[in-house]
């Protein structure tokens, strides 16, 4: 029987969940954890799918483990632990396409990507949901520009280093960014606030009934 975990890398943890699913099988709570956590020690802070194939009759299993999601893998490159939640609205960061390229270097063994160059462009769409930023456009339009073939020197020589003078442009649009977005994340607060106010003014007050 095959068991399938989404472990944290050489942290996973006692749980109900994990007891559930490893409970029929009826394997050592405590051995899968030291040798999960042995087995996925490499991807520290990524979360990382494993299979256990378990062999229900003699009680031994055998680890698998997986590639950890892009999304994961992402978030490592950048150092930060999760993505914006309000995407359309909110951006967390502006990534070079070196970086782009780092993570689809990463992944691409374990990806169904035709060639290194879809992997790519495969990774900049995973931007798009975390409110990641490439090269200060958006990955939709860095994805089109990967077809046409703007980035094919980079990727062709799977270039993984952002130059020091490329990351400071890149810091200095996400800067202005972040200013204009905090802005308007006042705006908002500031009328929802008036929303409440109005909204309680017009509330009728409670008339204590008579005796």
């Amino acid at each position: 029987m095959k068991i399938k975990i989404l472990a944290e890398g050489g942290n996973l943890t006692p749980g109900p969940g994990l007891s559930q699913k490893l409970g029929p099988a009826g394997l050592n709570l405590n051995q899968v954890i030291q040798k999960v956590n042995e087995a996925t020690s490499e991807f520290k802070g990524l979360k990382v799918p494993v299979e256990l194939d378990v062999n229900p009759s003699t009680k031994t299993f055998e680890i698998m483990v997986f590639s950890p999601p892009s999304s994961e893998l992402i978030k490592k490159e950048l150092g930060i632990e999760k993505g914006s939640g309000t995407q359309a609205k909110v951006k967390i960061a502006n990534v070079s396409i070196e970086s782009v390229i780092s993570v689809a270097k990463s992944k691409f063994p374990n990806m169904l990507a035709k060639n290194f160059k879809s992997a790519v462009k495969s990774i900049a769409g995973t931007c798009t949901s975390l409110g990641i930023l490439i090269e200060s456009k958006s990955p939709i339009e860095v994805q089109q520009e990967i077809d046409e073939g703007k980035y094919d020197s980079e990727i062709n020589g799977e270039k993984t280093e952002t130059s020091e003078e490329k990351k400071k442009i890149l810091e200095e649009f996400f800067s202005e960014i972040k200013k204009k977005q905090e802005v308007v994340l006042k705006q908002e607060q500031a009328a929802k606030e008036s929303e409440t106010e109005k909204a309680q003014e017009k509330a009728p007050e409670k008339v204590e009934g008579k005796k």
